[in-house]
């Protein structure tokens, strides 16, 4: 079965992580979001995969040249221009000739992570004869997403793009995640930007095509902004959202992975993960809700408190970081204390009103 995942966008509402990193590559727990996606489609039957990419492209694609443990096929499609959520499709079967005939494929944004039950799901957009069918769960303010109201047997009624504060129909929002039909295709034109929740789902549910929600109650999260971008983390400690991320928990609630070494005399505070290969010195302190990835260095007497470290970065002997994101093989200082930051190469940029509890 094929799937199409969008990756192409800035990722401009998680500035300034994004200035050197695109959206789907930003780690949780240690791997890309966009990877986090791919397993959870090849645990469905999806076995070929195809990525539209723009924005600092060539990351995402190396990234995955040099991957050799997944199951499924993944291929990578760069548009020169922003083409939208829908015109980046329309340019995949216009340029490689995917998702023609009858099965239907599906769609999926490169930054939301979810567990939704794609199975179910198709199962039940083949069941109605669908067009299209929108996976969609209940949040509290639904202004900053697409709005659904459903009538019988779950037919989308009316689909509301980002309805001002206080004017949303229901609490019912559009989660990213699709199934379509191949005969979507023929509602989108060609080289143009085409969006699906500004024009293709008005135009379909206007013109009284099968369209139809998917309820989920799974987990999923747009990791939207900064503070989403933490809290992600999180719900991976608490149970709320199952990830494969190769580390292991050795029984207390931190999770290692391959070859790490922590000095005898650090202190190491649950829940936390220490990515493989990183080295934690002599007095450390790594708190709990502190994720780091691979490789990652931390001084003797160095204090990481509800921070998330990249690949790489190096702490110094004796700093002291508070609720941080720290970039890929970034360095802090012996002795600093850095507080509510985000550090990507050659910045320092202070984000306490983002980031602070």
């Amino acid at each position: 079965m094929k799937a199409m995942i969008l990756a192409a966008g800035v990722g401009s509402r998680l500035d300034p992580i994004t200035r050197t990193t695109p959206k789907p590559m930003v780690p949780v727990l240690g791997l890309p979001v966009i990877e986090h996606i791919i397993r959870l489609l090849e645990q469905h039957g999806f076995d070929e995969i195809i990525c539209n990419t723009h924005y600092l492209a060539e990351q995402i694609e190396s990234y995955f040249a040099h991957k050799t443990d997944l199951k499924a096929k993944v291929s990578f499609n760069r548009e020169e221009k922003l083409l939208g959520t829908a015109g980046g499709l329309k340019r995949v079967q216009d340029q490689l000739g995917l998702f023609t005939g009858d099965e239907p494929f599906l769609v999926v944004g490169g930054d939301d992570l979810t567990s939704v039950d794609l199975s179910a799901m198709l199962a039940a957009h083949r069941e109605k004869g669908a067009l299209a069918t929108i996976a969609l769960t209940e949040v509290e303010d639904p202004s900053q997403f697409g709005v659904v109201v459903l009538g019988e047997n779950d037919a989308i009624e009316r689909f509301v793009e980002k309805p001002k504060p206080g004017t949303a129909p229901s609490n019912l929002v559009n989660m990213g995640v699709y199934l379509f039909s191949p005969r979507i295709l023929d509602k989108i034109p060609s080289g143009e930007f085409y969006d699906f929740g500004k024009q293709v789902f008005p135009q379909i549910q206007e013109a009284g095509e099968p369209f139809f929600g998917f309820k989920s109650r799974e987990y999923w999260r747009d990791v939207g902004n900064l503070r989403e971008y933490r809290d992600v983390q999180g719900d991976f400690f608490t149970g709320e959202v199952a990830l494969q991320t190769g580390l292991t928990d050795r029984g207390d609630g931190v999770w290692l992975g391959e070859n790490v070494q922590i000095a005898p005399d650090a202190k190491i505070e649950a829940p936390c993960a220490i990515g493989a290969h990183s080295q934690i010195g002599t007095d450390a302190q790594i708190s709990g809700g502190s994720v780091l990835g691979q490789g990652v260095m931390v001084g003797a007497g160095a204090i990481v408190e509800n921070s998330i470290l990249w690949d790489g970065a190096q702490i110094g002997d004796g700093a002291h970081l508070v609720r941080c994101i720290v970039g890929r093989d970034c360095s802090i200082q012996s002795n600093a204390g850095v507080f509510d930051a985000v550090i990507v190469p050659s910045k320092v940029i202070q984000v306490a009103e983002t980031l602070e509890k």
